[in-house]
């Protein structure tokens, strides 16, 4: 926790910079104006929030099951509470990790009377806006690329979103095909663990993939037993149309609930969402 810096940027924007893991920029307005000041002491607060994290990891590393009492750490317990309510059984707690984070920070700028908020953390977004603001993110078809097939459109109708993507080429493990799913939730950890467990969903019969023990590729993983996807060959039409329809299936589910808002999930090029996902959010337009 000795590396702390924080950059700032124009246009009321504070850059967390790496510290291990995390990598923060945390944008915040008040009405047109954007506030710079709170947003670099919210980078402060945001280390604070890492080391209270960081403080619980022997009981986050625990699958939820294992987990039979909650800690008193708050952070700790919104971790638990949105594994738990996405439902896959090989999620651990940090799988909403950088989401519950972004969240943290978020909600403490938000409760001083700003009117948009933004904090993306390594690309899991808290977003949060007061009535009339609207924000729009750019969506990737594949995680390891630059090139956005989506903008989705999110507004005041709800003062809270979560935006997190997963999948391969992401910076945690997927045990599935998708080269991107991305959730839309009411906060940024649902939309977090979520994210991870519709990439694991996204499976076909038959696909040519090369997976391994998590272990092998970062011995301090929370999924050590894990076999996660390294490699895919080729995939068929049939077997990218069977892995989408997997993910979406998920994902419908999880709408259903009321865990996430939606989601959208990529194999390659081969792009689906969910139903009612337009309808839930402002707009969601394909880039041509």
């Amino acid at each position: 926790m000795s590396d702390r810096r924080i950059i700032p940027l124009p246009g009321g924007r504070a850059l967390l910079a790496e510290n291990g893991p995390m990598r923060m920029v945390i944008q915040a307005w008040e009405g047109p104006a954007p506030r710079l000041d709170l947003a670099t002491e919210a980078a402060d607060y945001a280390f604070a929030c890492l080391a209270r994290v960081a403080r619980q990891l022997a009981v986050l590393k625990r699958r939820p099951g294992a987990i039979d009492r909650l800690p008193s750490e708050p952070l700790a317990r919104a971790m638990i509470a949105s594994v738990r309510a996405v439902g896959d059984a090989d999620l651990t707690p940090l799988a909403a990790v950088a989401g519950t984070l972004a969240d943290a920070v978020a909600d403490r700028l938000f409760e001083q009377g700003l009117s948009r908020v933004i904090v993306d953390n390594g690309g899991d977004i808290a977003i949060r806006l007061a009535a009339g603001e609207t924000t729009r993110v750019g969506l990737r078809p594949e995680i390891a690329h630059p090139e956005i097939s989506h903008v989705l459109t999110l507004d005041g109708r709800h003062s809270t979103w979560g935006v997190a993507t997963s999948g391969l080429g992401g910076r945690s493990f997927t045990c599935g095909l998708a080269s991107a799913v991305t959730a839309v939730g009411p906060s940024a950890s649902l939309a977090d663990a979520a994210a991870t467990a519709v990439a694991n969903a996204c499976l076909a019969a038959g696909a040519d993939v090369l997976r391994v023990p998590a272990a092998k590729l970062d011995p301090n993983t929370d999924i050590p037993d894990l076999l996660v996807t390294v490699a895919v060959g080729d995939l068929t039409g049939a077997q990218r149309a069977e892995a989408l329809s997997n993910a979406l299936q998920m994902a419908e589910g999880l709408t259903q609930k009321g865990v996430i808002r939606g989601a959208l999930a990529a194999v390659g090029k081969q792009v689906g969402w969910t139903a009612d996902l337009p309808d839930r959010v402002a707009g969601l337009a394909a880039l041509v």
